[in-house]
């Protein structure tokens, strides 16, 4: 299981570490704490990307995922 640092996740994520410290303290972002080592998960960075993704429109300009 790769772990990713507080910095290395802000990169991963393109935003800043204070961005990541706030989602790990309000439990927005799952990680494993060692002693004072914060590491995050790969599977939680890939799972913050894909609930955040918006599904693109089809060519009737409905979203592709779901009926209607």
């Amino acid at each position: 299981m790769q772990q990713l640092t507080v910095k290395q996740s802000a990169e991963e994520l393109n935003v800043s570490v204070h961005t990541i410290r706030a989602w790990i303290q309000s439990r927005r972002l799952g990680h494993v704490r060692l002693g004072r080592t914060v590491r995050i998960p790969m599977a939680e960075i890939e799972r913050v990307v894909q609930r955040g993704t918006v599904p693109a429109r089809d060519e009737e300009g409905q979203s592709g995922g779901g009926t209607t």
